[in-house]
């Protein structure tokens, strides 16, 4: 194993912390709230399901918030894996380290330019599409927010660990809501109403597919849009410019790799969670996608959401061009085009 593994955990947690520092009260009281509780039940390791103590919760929300104020003008620090150092942003160099040791490390920026790092075991690797697969396991340092699958310097990231966090919560919101919905049924097909252990297994392994197949079309958009593209989204300083943006390269990347290949093998269960998951600024720029779905689960076997899907790949591919160039015509006026855009009419980008 690493030398002073624990000294390596320690300076990846407070990289972790440094981050969360700078970013995390950016988020809504809601979502800081519950991102708050679920990154307590992780640094606790409370299981699934069990309640939370409300005065410990309390008491470590105020110390976390004290912590933060000491840290945030901190300098996120090297990585103790030379005599020198390791710049954390370094992944590549890390990993070189630390995969022949069973470990797994990856850093970046997230949305709105949030870095994000995580340390954890290494469960497997693979190769798909020529990209590498990294599968991490159990975490020893993260940050607040644990996206499940990222792409990084042309390699996938695939946090298990957060992806059966995921699951969980949604499983948790759901029994308080309607029941007959695409998150229902997805949950029915995993058999949750029988064995919830055995099904959170058979879903967290068949999401975390879906996840690598929407990463896959990620790279694929890449490789269409071009440098022009990662240009204007580094550059958007608003955040309703970047969600649309992000939004139209999700429904690119899905339309060229993930629901074909869902629907091509036929997973059922994987549709009806993706369905579900059709949310905010996506849901609206695809109305189209949801009354192809509620068609075919009245009708087996129609064509209809296949035929969908099979058009929506250049639809997506020329709005990503469009708002490209609507940014790049103008660069100082292209993030309030996009802004305005986003917080307007979008029939002109809607499928």
């Amino acid at each position: 194993m690493v030398e002073n593994l624990s000294a390596l955990i320690d300076t990846v947690q407070k990289n972790c912390t440094i981050a969360d520092a700078r970013h995390a009260r950016d988020m809504t009281m809601c979502t800081f709230l519950l991102e708050m509780r679920e990154y307590y039940r992780w640094e606790m390791e409370i299981p699934y399901g069990a309640r939370l103590p409300r005065d410990e919760l309390g008491d470590w929300l105020n110390a976390r918030e004290s912590l933060w104020d000491a840290v945030e003008e901190e300098d996120f620090a090297p990585l103790p894996l030379n005599p020198a150092g390791i710049d954390p942003f370094a992944a590549d160099d890390i990993n070189r380290a630390l995969i022949p040791q069973g470990l797994v490390y990856s850093s970046g920026l997230g949305h709105f330019r949030k870095p994000h790092f995580v340390l954890a075991e290494l469960k497997r690797t693979e190769m798909r599409e020529g990209m590498q697969v990294l599968v991490a396991g159990c975490e020893y340092a993260r940050d607040l927010i644990a996206p499940p699958a990222a792409m990084r310097d042309g390699a996938i990231f695939l946090r298990m660990d957060a992806v059966r966090r995921l699951l969980w919560n949604k499983y948790e919101e759901w029994q308080w809501k309607e029941k007959d919905t695409a998150l229902g049924r997805a949950f029915a097909h995993y058999g949750f109403e029988h064995d919830i252990e055995r099904g959170l297994d058979r879903m967290a392994e068949a999401e975390a597919e879906a996840m690598i197949l929407h990463e896959i079309g990620e790279a694929r958009a890449e490789a269409l849009l071009g440098e022009d593209w990662n240009t204007m989204l580094g550059q958007l300083t608003s955040r309703h410019a970047e969600l649309l943006a992000r939004a139209v390269r999700d429904h690119l990347a899905d339309s060229l790799v993930t629901l074909p290949t869902l629907l091509e093998r036929e997973a059922v269960g994987s549709l009806h969670f993706y369905l579900a998951n059709l949310s905010g600024l996506r849901r609206a720029l695809f109305p189209a996608l949801p009354q192809a779905y509620e068609s075919w689960l009245g009708t087996p076997g129609n064509a209809g959401f296949a035929e969908l899907v099979a058009r929506a790949g250049s639809h997506w591919l020329d709005t990503a061009r469009q708002l490209t160039a609507a940014y790049h015509h103008d660069p100082l006026q292209g993030d309030a085009r996009l802004d305005a855009l986003a917080g307007g009419d979008l029939a002109g980008l809607k499928l």
